[in-house]
């Protein structure tokens, strides 16, 4: 069941103006009974303001004369006529200044352990350009000489949730990067 518009505000309107029990009204605006029994108290919620329901068009003077008769009975939310809100798509990516030199670390760590990864995918998840991913993989960046493959989740470019999915997208078993080859014992026996 969908809550209402600002619970609280509605559960004070309900207690002032309607004979309903404390489990009615905490059942619809999805609060616990006790914090309802608070607010009718004057323990909690004292400066807010009740919200009219049945002026909102959440509730009909019908519906809580229904309730208000059976208190087995529970509130049902008026369904709404008005179309839901489209989401918005996400925008460009912002990355702040800070972390913007570590990117094109992030990209070549990308190009070197998940080459399937196309140059779309990695501009979308670390929020650089086709050109940059680009001038990475051909060691033509301005700074290539100090780029050094770094994980771009743990930079904070992206999230390692996203990082999956992208690799789920091209195929790859997310965690099945391959293991960073360690030294040798005969060089750490010489040290």
């Amino acid at each position: 069941m969908t809550q209402p518009l600002m619970p609280k505000a509605t559960a004070v309107w309900l207690i002032d103006k309607t004979s309903l029990t404390f489990e009615q009204v905490a059942d619809f605006v999805g609060m616990h009974p006790l914090e309802v029994q608070a607010i009718a108290d004057g323990e909690v919620a004292q400066g807010i303001i009740g919200y009219d329901p049945v002026l909102n068009g959440q509730l009909t003077r019908e519906e809580i004369a229904r309730c208000e008769a059976d208190p087995a009975l529970r509130l049902q939310i008026q369904s709404s006529s008005l179309p839901a809100p489209k989401a918005r798509g996400k925008g460009a990516r912002y990355t702040p200044v800070s972390k913007r030199n570590d990117r094109p670390d992030g990209i070549a760590w990308l190009i070197r352990n998940h080459p399937q990864l196309s140059d779309v995918t990695i501009g979308k998840l670390l929020g650089t350009t086709k050109d940059t991913i680009a001038k990475v993989r051909d060691r033509t960046h301005w700074n290539s000489a100090n780029i050094k493959p770094r994980d771009p989740v743990i930079l904070g470019l992206c999230s390692q949730s996203d990082l999956n999915a992208a690799l789920i997208a091209a195929g790859e078993r997310p965690g099945s990067v391959p293991p960073a080859p360690l030294p040798d014992a005969a060089e750490d026996s010489a040290a």
